[in-house]
């Protein structure tokens, strides 16, 4: 057969293209006529498309992004601004009548204080959840929100102002507490015997030791002879088995010879009072909430 000669498969009368695969001809056989019609019509709605809508990236930055605009000004934002047009007019009212309101009204009313605990928990999890845990149950040297163990007291103006000014933070109304470094002032066996009785509180075991002078006489002033702390100080609980940065002697003595100290940020400069307030009322909300 000559290098013109156009062969055919001898059952269909089709040509074939020369490709062959063990003895299995290929056909050459045109594409539907349905299939170029869908291709064309794809290729003339692609242009008009380029046309319309924001498609090509561009380096004049006049579009969305930097892209071309569209003759028909579309975008995923403006359609998004669009479609969220009517909740954020619906949360506009909520927000005026929760901004007038006190806390001791929103908590009788039903509307705003879901209104309040839905805002309030969407904060939480974008600023807070990354200390205290996505449920506020907290971790080693971050506060469990759920319990009823306050420094500073957990009613919800108690906790609004905490939030507001944060805890040793840099803001001029912050609630500051910092318990000194025995370890600078006292003996390890001092410090031994005051851990000691420390761990008689929660325990609830007799104690007749040195350790009960000395914590009078270096530790009282602050959590009380009790040791159940004094919240003008914001002096922790020492009577309640919770423990902020670990609850064993050898926790305890550490803590006393050399403290540790935490921060919280004051939210003021970074959230909208209504924010804070929703804050406030959503933490108080998680079971821990003091009237």
């Amino acid at each position: 057969m000559s290098d013109n000669q156009v062969e055919k498969d001898a059952v269909s009368g089709v040509e074939t293209t020369g490709h062959e695969w063990d003895g299995i001809k290929e056909l050459n056989n045109p594409a539907p006529r349905w299939w170029l019609g869908v291709l064309l019509i794809s290729i003339i709605w692609s242009i008009g498309y380029w046309v319309v809508y924001p498609a090509w990236p561009t380096l004049s930055g006049d579009g969305e992004r930097g892209g071309t605009k569209g003759s028909f000004g579309w975008t995923q934002y403006s359609q998004l601004k669009e479609s969220q047009a009517e909740i954020v007019a619906r949360k506009a009212a909520y927000l005026d009548r929760f901004n007038a309101a006190s806390f001791d009204q929103i908590k009788t009313d039903e509307e705003l204080y879901a209104f309040a605990v839905a805002g309030g928990a969407s904060a939480f999890k974008d600023n807070c959840a990354t200390c205290h845990g996505t449920g506020g149950t907290g971790s080693a040297g971050y506060p469990n929100l759920l319990d009823d163990d306050w420094l500073w007291g957990g009613d919800v103006n108690t906790i609004h102002e905490t939030i507001r000014a944060g805890v040793r933070a840099n803001h001029d109304e912050t609630r500051f507490s910092e318990m000194p470094a025995f370890g600078e002032m006292l003996s390890g066996q001092e410090i031994s015997h005051i851990s000691d009785y420390v761990l008689s509180f929660s325990s609830g075991a007799a104690y007749d030791g040195e350790g009960k002078d000395l914590f009078e006489m270096q530790c009282a002033s602050c959590h009380g002879e009790d040791g159940k702390g004094i919240r003008d100080f914001g002096a922790p609980n020492l009577a309640d088995a919770i423990w902020f940065y670990g609850g064993t002697k050898g926790d305890i003595m550490s803590q006393i010879r050399q403290p540790q100290h935490g921060v919280m940020p004051a939210w003021e400069a970074r959230l909208s009072e209504s924010t804070i307030r929703q804050l406030a009322i959503y933490v108080h909300s998680l079971g821990g909430g003091e009237e």
